[in-house]
């Protein structure tokens, strides 16, 4: 992927708009960005199905210099984050990590506790220390609830990486967790996912999902494997947030839905995000995973199609603009059912063979005169075609 690419996918995102450029460029899969990225916003959306949601805490709030960690990005700070989040008390509370450059051995991970915010400066960094492991998270939220994340930048060591195997090196790990909130971040260059949310295996019993998981206002781009992963979860919101330019290791898609047999993702709401320069899909849901619906969501120039279904029940695809993507904008494959699409605006789909320039219209239901920007196989069941708008 080139430096051009890079800028042209993320330089002029909105969500950097208005970002402080105040000090030294953080380098990020070849394009610069300050380094002081205040605001990540996209714009909000009317009718949204996200409101905040309250995460209990206590009001003690600890900040991690004042537990040894030095910030400079040469002194390994895991242990001093460590430390702040052991001292807080029963009740919990806060962590603040002011603007600095911290190293984080991911092996160990930054191990967050029921009932805290790690709070990251703006300006803050935690940069993911080469490592050799298949298996590596800079944040480890693991059975734990009542969790929120928030500030910053996760930058991970897909460029540094000593080893050669493995795809679950992520930069934010959600695992058998509830009620955790994560916004307001930049996750990139990880040697898996820039973030991703599963199940915890449980001895002798069902492995426990994530549940109430919200994802807010968060950019997660050159990540190896995925933007975002979403394996066993259930009422997972993910709003106003980027996932780009996936590349190095399959699937490749700025969101997989992919929960382990014999496991489901159950009601999983992503509204006004941007899935683009994806290697392969944009959107992937895959077996199991039920009641996902995609709506006010830009999808666009990814390596293949834009959005994939494949054995996938109840998913609602609705007011999105899905565009330029190499191959078709939507495929709907075997084994889906309840699926609607509607209200979307395509064009330039299968690029790959052309973009072909026709005049404007609308269409109720399935012909092939839409095949590049809808495609739906044979073994599938109420599959509902509404009006969608067509350039």
């Amino acid at each position: 992927m080139d430096t051009q690419t890079q800028r042209d996918g993320l330089g002029r995102r909105t969500f950097l708009r208005n970002a402080m450029l105040a000090g030294v460029p953080l380098m990020l899969g070849g394009a610069a960005f300050g380094a002081s990225a205040k605001t990540l916003r996209r714009a909000p959306t009317l009718n949204s199905l996200y409101l905040p949601q309250a995460r209990q805490r206590g009001a003690t709030v600890l900040d991690v210099r004042k537990y040894g960690a030095f910030g400079d990005g040469v002194h390994d700070d895991t242990a001093a984050f460590n430390a702040a989040i052991k001292a807080l008390p029963a009740d919990g509370g806060t962590v603040t990590v002011p603007a600095g450059k911290y190293l984080i051995n991911a092996v160990t991970s930054i191990n967050l506790r029921s009932r805290m915010h790690l709070q990251l400066d703006p300006a803050a960094t935690l940069v993911c220390k080469p490592n050799a492991e298949e298996k590596a998270y800079v944040i480890y939220a693991y059975k734990v609830t009542d969790v929120e994340i928030s500030g910053g930048r996760v930058t991970g060591d897909r460029y540094n990486h000593l080893g050669t195997t493995g795809e679950w090196g992520h930069a934010v790990f959600v695992r058998g967790s509830q009620r955790v909130t994560v916004r307001d971040m930049l996750l990139a260059d990880c040697w898996g996912d820039g973030m991703s949310i599963g199940a915890a295996l449980v001895f002798n019993g069902d492995p426990i999902p994530s549940e109430d998981v919200v994802v807010a206002n968060i950019v997660s781009t050159n990540n190896r494997r995925q933007g975002l992963s979403i394996g066993r979860a259930n009422n997972v919101v993910i709003r106003d947030s980027e996932f780009s330019n996936s590349n190095g290791t399959a699937p490749e898609c700025g969101i997989d839905i992919e929960p382990d047999d014999p496991g489901i993702s159950d009601t999983v709401s992503i509204e006004n995000c941007v899935l683009r320069g994806n290697k392969k899909y944009g959107l992937l849901a895959y077996k199991r995973s039920t009641n996902t619906s995609i709506r006010r969501c830009t999808v666009e120039s990814n390596g293949s199609c834009g959005i994939v279904t494949l054995g996938t029940t109840a998913m609602r695809i609705e007011a999105n603009t899905i565009r330029l993507n190499s191959a078709t904008g939507v495929y709907i494959q075997d084994g889906s059912n309840n699926c609607e699409i509607t209200g979307n605006t395509f064009y330039g789909n299968y690029a790959r063979n052309g973009v072909v320039d026709r005049v404007d219209f609308t269409q109720t239901g399935w012909t092939s005169k839409v095949e590049r920007d809808i495609l739906i196989k044979t073994m599938t069941s109420d599959i509902r075609v509404l009006a969608n708008a067509f350039k």
